[in-house]
């Protein structure tokens, strides 16, 4: 029987080129969960990314890289290499994050029994505010399943909110500015999800360690 403490978790970002909006949250999430939950609790969770109409081992762009470098991540990021989003890549993930609904709609059409953990990224992060942390599990990985669950229960009485609340706006075709305002949309819901995921094991506080969130411009 596998314990607990020997689980994994895998998360999965999804935009459409996959090379702005998934690959930013993936290398910023991997990132966030070292820095929360340290060394080894981190290596226990996987985080890809892929995009519904990526090019393979199309680069990052530019201007989203850009984004990384206040969090010293440029350099990493020039390593980065899209990857299109596939059925199996679906099924073999416990939470898939898309930056739109229609990335949603798209991820479930390729695996229908995903359903059930796939969301937009900005709509689990807003769900996740209902969870109560006292009621989730301490280890990382059986909270993040937990929280999973719990917001899958939420969204069925959740009320409606318009698409473009659950959206992060593709910045593709815009200029730096587009770039930053995509940014600030995924590190704002990452820093809330991955401090839900660290305040079960007495996690290190986020807030302190790195650039502040401001205002979205």
């Amino acid at each position: 029987m596998t314990l607990p403490s020997q689980s994994t978790f895998r998360i999965l970002f999804v935009c459409t080129g996959g090379i702005c909006r998934s690959a930013f949250a993936e290398i910023l999430a991997r990132h966030l969960l070292r820095e929360r939950l340290g060394v080894v609790d981190a290596a226990r969770f996987t985080v890809a990314s892929a995009g519904t109409s990526a090019v393979l081992g199309a680069t990052m762009h530019p201007f989203s890289r850009a984004e990384l470098a206040r969090w010293g991540l440029a350099g990493i990021a020039r390593g980065f290499r899209s990857y299109p989003l596939d059925a199996p890549t679906v099924a073999g993930s416990d939470l898939v994050l898309t930056a739109e609904r229609r990335h949603r709609k798209a991820a479930v059409e390729l695996q229908p029994s995903a359903l059930r953990t796939t969301f937009c990224l900005r709509e689990m992060t807003r769900l996740a505010k209902a969870i109560r942390p006292d009621t989730l599990p301490g280890d990382p990985v059986e909270r993040a399943k937990a929280a999973v669950a719990a917001a899958r229960r939420l969204r069925g009485t959740a009320l409606y909110v318009p698409p473009e609340e659950d959206a992060v706006p593709d910045p593709v075709s815009l200029g730096p500015g587009g770039h930053h305002h995509a940014a600030k949309l995924i590190e704002e819901s990452l820093l809330g999800l991955i401090a839900l995921l660290g305040s079960g094991n007495g996690g290190r506080t986020l807030s302190n360690r790195f650039p502040a969130i401001d205002s979205i411009r």
